[in-house]
């Protein structure tokens, strides 16, 4: 059976599926099961990069006291961290452990952000960019973290530094041995002591610039995660601190060659990979490394989605999609119009998602204007806010009833709950492409009940769709749902894939709704 609502135009993200679709499921199921235990404000999965900046921000003020109480020369700075065990109440403990453990934290977590993105495809198109200028930041957040264990300067900063040389050594390009002419004597000198110094606090300075271009291009960029997850994640280093200290491991000797270190493997595992190795080996492995991670952008996929159009004549300049757009994709220019003040939208097509935000936030993309041909101030050139009003009327006014329930939902999401005779299933490529209106349209035009179905909560593929859905819904935020529209009528199911049984509950919950809602109406009646 054919029905009305499966003839509509599907518009699909603009990204292609994930590489790995086994992969990715396995992934959700495993963010879906964190946020029923956390709930998805808290769960970390959903807020790896903010988590990301957190520790950043960790490292640098942690860092900070550290690098006031270091003895900057080769000869003071053992004594100096050591001293750090005495400080009354493990204060000096904590500061030196939470330093450590947030270092390791960090590079966790930019790992699994790093698998996250892959997993969910996104690094094409318009966030090819994004994913770009990530790239180098690893190589920065590798380097600045050795480099901290040499200015411990005990046994294992020693291993570090000589192993590093010596690996090193192995380019072509250096004409001398860096062991040889900096680490020949017995004592380590305060210049190239210095030079540490500036190792691991110059990469992190140059981390902070990275990160602006990484985030630039990103609306709203959260650099702090929700309190409940930033407090649970200080309070877990500042436990790991305390019950496992970290300890330095003797003062560096360079007249004998240490043994039986404890290593940190999360920061210092291409020491022992050279060793099991070679120099030359290594450099290959971490050039072909380096090479994989920037190919993703590049791999063959499906064409682009068409970019959103303004419509001069009906812009009113009220900068709706300005302030709603997730990839800052567009900016507020003066009118072609010459008024005083009077402003235009304009699209960046290279920042462009695709995603349709813009038009659900149109306070001209409502379905009531009396025009014939609904023309919207910003749109979708591939699915405009006027094929479907005059797609929603003709199918409510085809369907043959006795019940019609209409269901807005994100193409990203699950659709197999919403083949059914009763249901008119409109697929928008975001659910915050859907102007609220467009419920009280439906309403009007015979629909029973509206669903508005999109992605979980912090995991909508263009970032902000279903917290800006959610919004307008409730009156938070313009254009919004207007309070007359009566709230037994309609509801929200936000589901990714794998939560088939809570959209078909929502379905059934919203049928019963309205059979009751029939059923008190026909008894008033009588």
């Amino acid at each position: 059976m054919s029905l009305p609502g499966s003839a509509l135009p599907v518009q699909g993200p603009a990204t292609t599926p994930p590489p790995l679709p086994r992969l990715a499921s396995a992934y959700r199921t495993l963010e879906h099961g964190l946020d029923m235990a956390f709930g998805a404000a808290a769960n970390p999965l959903k807020h790896l990069g903010a988590l990301g900046f957190m520790l950043l921000w960790l490292l640098v003020a942690s860092g900070s006291i550290l690098y006031i109480v270091l003895d900057t020369s080769a000869a003071g700075a053992y004594q100096s961290i050591a001293a750090l065990a005495d400080v009354p109440w493990m204060l000096g403990t904590a500061l030196r452990g939470v330093h450590r453990y947030a270092a390791d934290a960090f590079v966790v977590v930019m790992g699994m952000h790093i698998l996250r993105e892959w997993l969910l495809g996104r690094y094409r198109h318009w966030r090819r960019a994004i994913w770009w200028t990530g790239v180098p930041l690893v190589g920065l957040a590798f380097v600045s973290a050795v480099g901290g264990f040499w200015l411990n300067w005990d046994r294992l900063g020693q291993y570090s530094v000589v192993a590093t040389a010596d690996w090193l050594d192995a380019l072509p390009i250096l004409g001398a041995s860096l062991a040889r002419n900096f680490l020949g004597d017995v004592s380590l000198s305060d210049r190239l002591f210095t030079l540490f110094i500036f190792i691991h606090i110059g990469m992190p300075l140059l981390m902070v610039f990275g990160l602006w271009f990484h985030i630039q291009r990103i609306a709203l960029a959260k650099v702090f995660p929700p309190r409940p997850l930033a407090w649970g994640t200080f309070l877990t280093l500042l436990l790991l601190a305390l019950l496992l200290p970290v300890h330095s491991q003797g003062p560096a000797d360079l007249r004998s060659q240490p043994t039986a270190l404890a290593l940190d493997w999360w920061l210092l595992f291409i020491h022992p990979l050279v060793d099991a190795t070679s120099p030359t080996t290594v450099w290959v492995l971490l050039g072909l490394a380096f090479a994989l991670l920037a190919l993703p952008p590049l791999w063959p996929g499906r064409a682009r989605e068409a970019v959103a159009v303004v419509y001069p004549e009906h812009c009113s300049g009220c900068s709706r999609c300005f302030d709603d757009c997730p990839y800052s994709a567009i900016t507020m220019v003066p009118h072609p119009n010459a008024k005083p003040g009077m402003r235009l939208a304009q699209v960046n097509s290279d920042l462009c998602a695709s995603c349709g935000i813009c038009a659900g936030s149109c306070p001209s993309s409502t379905p009531f204007r009396s025009a014939e041909q609904l023309v919207t101030g910003i749109d979708m050139p591939q699915w405009p806010v006027n094929d479907l009003r005059t797609q929603l009327i003709q199918s409510l006014h085809a369907m043959p009833g006795p019940e019609r329930f209409v269901v807005f939902g994100c193409a990203q999401g699950i659709h197999s709950q919403l083949q059914a005779p009763d249901v008119l299933h409109f697929k928008l490529v975001c659910a915050g492409a859907l102007p609220p209106s467009f419920v009280e349209y439906a309403l009007r035009h015979g629909a029973d009940g509206v669903l508005i179905n999109g992605c979980r909560e912090g995991g909508c593929e263009y970032r902000l769709g279903q917290r800006w859905t959610a919004q307008r819904l409730t009156g938070e935020r313009e254009p919004h749902l207007r309070r007359s529209v009566p709230q037994d009528r309609w509801q929200v199911a936000w589901t990714d894939s794998g939560d088939e049984h809570r959209l078909a509950a929502a379905l059934d919950d919203m049928r019963q709704r309205s059979r009751t809602a029939t059923q008190s109406v026909s008894e008033e009646s009588h």
